[in-house]
């Protein structure tokens, strides 16, 4: 800003001093009125400058910064049903491309404390087959608000956060160290326990210290504005979650309940660990245990989802990982449904990083393949 004010200042100045020195062969000394025309100048250099200051007043925080990133997807895609129907996929291996873009607005009013704005944009829709195993941002090209939250401290141990669109898990702890690609598996088998529902939301975090922590959220419906929150007609969720981090393993257990009708509501525990052993791949596990609060055949209500990565941080130049995951949680009495993949993810440069994967998801569907998808996203940021 000073150099901003210093290059405005200047041209002004010598603005004012231009018509003696184009002169300066034709006058004296004796030729000025005193130091009338120097204090004239020097008035109004210091006028300019004062409105300057009032401009750096009123300019964006030093606090403020904004961070963007942008993801490239291609790959293909066979197998598997669309949209849970029972009919084959109609995509064939047809090859998709796509993007993602990101805008991500942090401030501090105190230095401890954060406001943060998401804005995403992409091309990819919800019915993109494989595509949304990377979690593109399905906007079909719009730029959107996807969340705004205000965190800050209360003490010196608890943390408090409020916001809209933003998970109700936010300050959970998950202990998993696997950092797979997919959508299906990067919660690790934290399906529903870590509740999200995409409404208002608010939630606190307690750091016990010496690795325990404890962390309870509250998260409303998408639609539930017009209703009120916590009230008969709105479909709440939520959580509690209590985590110990260790130098190298942590566990956690969550429990969530989401409401699904004004007379219904499920209910889930999960729980999660990893191990990070030194010269050896971490390893992470997840179980999910859940009661579908609709169903009224009480035998046939038990919900399960299972999860275990093995991850090499530092395999050559990048960093590689496998895992196996239910592709979606397991109805009671019903046969279990995996996920597959394999990725590497290797940085180009600082800012930009490109990640294939490979996965197969099984299905049930009579006369339809397992979808095997290959993709390939390149990730920039800046």
């Amino acid at each position: 800003m000073k150099l901003f004010k210093s290059l405005l200042v200047a041209p002004a100045a010598l603005g004012l001093l231009a018509p003696m020195s184009a002169t300066a062969n034709e006058v004296t000394i004796g030729d000025f009125n005193s130091a009338e025309e120097l204090a004239i100048t020097n008035s109004r250099v210091d006028g300019l400058e004062a409105r300057l200051n009032n401009i750096e007043a009123g300019s964006f925080s030093e606090t403020t910064t904004a961070s963007f990133s942008a993801d490239m997807f291609l790959g293909a895609v066979t197998g598997g049903v669309r949209n849970d129907s029972t009919e084959p996929d109609e995509l064939g291996d047809a090859v998709m491309a796509a993007y993602s873009f990101q805008i991500d607005l942090n401030t501090s009013f105190t230095g401890e404390d954060s406001l943060d704005i998401s804005l995403d944009a992409g091309n990819t829709t919800a019915n993109d087959l494989g595509i949304v195993e990377f979690d593109g941002n399905a906007t079909v090209d719009a730029l959107k608000v996807d969340g705004v939250s205000y965190t800050f401290p209360l003490g010196d141990k608890m943390t408090v956060i409020v916001g809209d669109n933003t998970d109700g898990s936010a300050l959970f702890t998950t202990s998993c160290t696997y950092g797979g690609p997919t959508n299906t598996l990067d919660d690790c088998g934290n399906v529903n326990a870590g509740i999200t529902n995409g409404g208002a939301m608010a939630g606190a975090s307690y750091d016990f210290g010496s690795g325990f922590t404890a962390a309870v959220g509250y998260a409303a419906g998408d639609s539930d504005m017009a209703t009120g929150l916590m009230t008969k007609e709105t479909l709440d969720a939520y959580g509690v979650n209590a985590a110990y981090t260790g130098d190298n393993f942590g566990v956690s257990v969550t429990y969530g309940l989401v409401e699904t009708s004004a007379t219904d509501e499920d209910t889930f525990t999960a729980f999660n660990g990893y191990y990070s052993p030194e010269g050896f791949p971490s390893i992470s596990v997840g179980y999910e245990i859940g009661e579908d609060g609709s169903v009224t055949d009480k035998t046939a209500d038990e919900l399960t989802s299972f999860f275990v990565g093995l991850q090499f941080d530092e395999l050559g130049p990048g960093t590689a990982g496998i895992a196996l995951g239910t592709k979606t949680p397991t109805v009671e009495k019903t046969d279990e449904q995996y996920m597959y993949e394999a990725y590497y993810s290797y940085p180009i440069n600082d800012g930009m990083t490109i990640t294939p994967v490979v996965f197969i998801k099984e299905t049930s569907t009579t006369g339809v393949d397992d979808e095997t998808g290959v993709m390939v996203k390149t990730s920039f940021s800046f």
